[in-house]
């Protein structure tokens, strides 16, 4: 199957990165390898197994005088950067980043949904990332959630760009509707949409890292110096979340099939 329109990829971005992959590691099980970097930004690779799953790096200088924070964003792959790109910014997005090659592993930019919720496209130097495991394998993305403006808009902007698929619709009352989507081509529910509440921030992509049980993984993240801010609950399907802060401040989430 083509990973045309769906996340492949996920990165961490911070202060302290050996803090944050032990941090992590503690937490979700990943390993961390270093590569190679340039200058003082050198790359972590976070693995689950023999997989890769995603990356960390420091905040750059200029983002950071920008006032950027540590966070999760996650990359989708397209065919062409540039015309993705081009085609996001027709439909109201903003590419943040002009498309840069980064050498050896592929070409990737910084974008905003027209809500301004920050994504990246990417597309590998190998022309195809490897196939995932099992979308409930410990230490992989089990599900991706984006808190945005307006959730049917936003909907329909990503599925205009990706193909995503528009799948069953859960009425929260007050909330909205939290609409599940699936990748094009798929048969699965791979992630939701929801209008965001009024005392968030602003429009964000929110991670959920599987791990076996959601009792013990919120006890490490104490444990570790993060901080849970919702749950453990029970969500549809059976399954049990927490969403978190890390001891930098990144938010992020767990998603396990038992407590």
């Amino acid at each position: 199957m083509s990973p045309a329109g769906k996340f492949v990829w996920y990165e961490w971005m911070g202060d302290n990165v050996k803090a944050a992959a032990d941090f992590y590691g503690h937490v979700v099980g990943w390993t961390a390898k270093q590569t190679a970097g340039t200058g003082e930004r050198p790359y972590t690779v976070l693995s689950a197994g023999a997989y890769g799953v995603a990356g960390m790096i420091t905040i750059s200088a200029e983002a950071k005088a920008m006032g950027a924070p540590s966070c999760w964003a996650g990359y989708v792959w397209v065919e062409d950067v540039d015309k993705a790109g081009a085609k996001l910014a027709a439909a109201g997005g903003a590419v943040k980043r002009a498309p840069t090659d980064i050498a050896g592993v592929g070409r990737f930019a910084v974008v905003t949904d027209p809500q301004g919720a920050y994504f990246r496209l990417f597309r590998d130097a190998g022309g195809n990332p490897p196939p995932p495991p099992a979308p409930d394998t410990p230490g992989f993305v089990g599900w991706r959630e984006l808190n945005a403006g307006d959730g049917a808009k936003a909907f329909d902007f990503y599925a205009g760009q990706f193909g995503w698929t528009k799948r069953h619709g859960m009425d929260m009352g007050a909330m909205g509707v939290y609409q599940l989507f699936g990748f094009a081509g798929g048969d699965r529910d791979e992630g939701g949409m929801m209008t965001r509440r009024p005392e968030t921030s602003g429009p964000f992509w929110l991670f959920y890292f599987n791990v076996p049980a959601i009792d013990a993984a919120a006890e490490r993240v104490k444990a570790k110096g993060g901080k849970i801010v919702n749950g453990p609950m029970e969500v549809p399907g059976g399954q049990w979340v927490v969403q978190a802060h890390d001891p930098e401040g990144a938010l992020f989430a767990l998603v396990a099939p038992k407590r």
